[in-house]
């Protein structure tokens, strides 16, 4: 049993509103052996807060193809990660030609992270019914792996329609790696049906192994499991998570940390 990879979940304060901080936190996060960085989406938050939404409306969350385009630029090795795009908010056909685009610029690291969504508001505020958005993550993750892999591209359903119609560039990764993020049954088979690796956020050992276990009914044999920890790494709970089934710690710093805190933070945490 192999000790996880480990990458870094960018979305901070200081990430989201400094550009030269965001480049110097990705470099040196490939300098120190992490293997990714992700970033996370809200286009919107709702105003007042309510739960569940996990910032203030005030709290800057950069868009996360915009900014990994940004780091694209300035690393070299290190995968991109999106953890996780809101996939029923965006247009397909153009979240595709996005993605294929960030693939072919970052020379073949992007890892496509996407979830259904669980906040109402900014799902209302963009014209998603909470009752749509599973089956609308399912029609634009088949119309846009058509778009990356058909010769002939097409979709026909309620949601998302086209043919006669073609995308390039095509992605460099064939195929282009699909994370699905989500902790139900729904998010298992869409996994197993769309997906080559998983994501948990904010998850306990003892969380993992039931995921592990609902994953393992879903599908044979199992994607990838990353993890953004719920606690504390040191050696125990390294050794926890690696028992519980993870292949990525995708550690996360606190949200309102300044960039002192983060460099100490980011060599705190390298992998060993």
């Amino acid at each position: 049993m192999s000790t996880p990879s480990r990458g870094i979940f960018l979305h901070n304060h200081t990430i989201a509103t400094d550009p030269a901080a965001a480049v110097e936190i990705a470099v040196r996060a490939e300098e120190l052996g992490y293997d990714s960085v992700w970033a996370a989406e809200h286009v919107v938050l709702p105003s007042p807060r309510v739960r569940p939404s996990p910032m203030e409306p005030e709290d800057p969350i950069a868009d996360p193809l915009v900014l990994l385009a940004h780091l694209a630029a300035r690393t070299e090795r290190v995968l991109l990660g999106t953890g996780v795009l809101v996939l029923p908010q965006r247009n397909p056909l153009v979240l595709a030609k996005q993605l294929a685009t960030l693939d072919v610029l970052s020379r073949g690291r992007l890892v496509v992270g996407v979830g259904a969504g669980y906040l109402e508001p900014e799902l209302t505020a963009i014209g998603v019914p909470m009752a749509e958005r599973g089956a609308r993550t399912d029609a634009y993750l088949a119309a846009m792996r058509s778009l990356w892999e058909d010769e002939k591209p097409h979709a026909d359903g309620p949601f998302v329609s086209f043919s006669g119609v073609d995308a390039h560039p095509r992605p460099v990764q064939r195929p282009l790696p699909v994370v699905i993020g989500g902790e139900s049954p729904a998010a298992w088979r869409r996994t197993a049906r769309f997906a080559q690796g998983w994501y948990g956020f904010r998850l306990s050992p003892d969380e993992v192994v039931e995921q592990v276990a609902g994953l393992r009914r879903a599908m044979a044999p199992l994607p990838q499991i990353s993890v953004t920890p719920s606690l504390p790494l040191d050696d125990d709970a390294v050794a926890a998570y690696t028992r519980a089934g993870v292949d990525r710690l995708i550690v996360a710093p606190r949200p309102d940390a300044d960039l002192p805190w983060l460099r100490r933070w980011l060599e705190r945490h390298a992998p060993a």
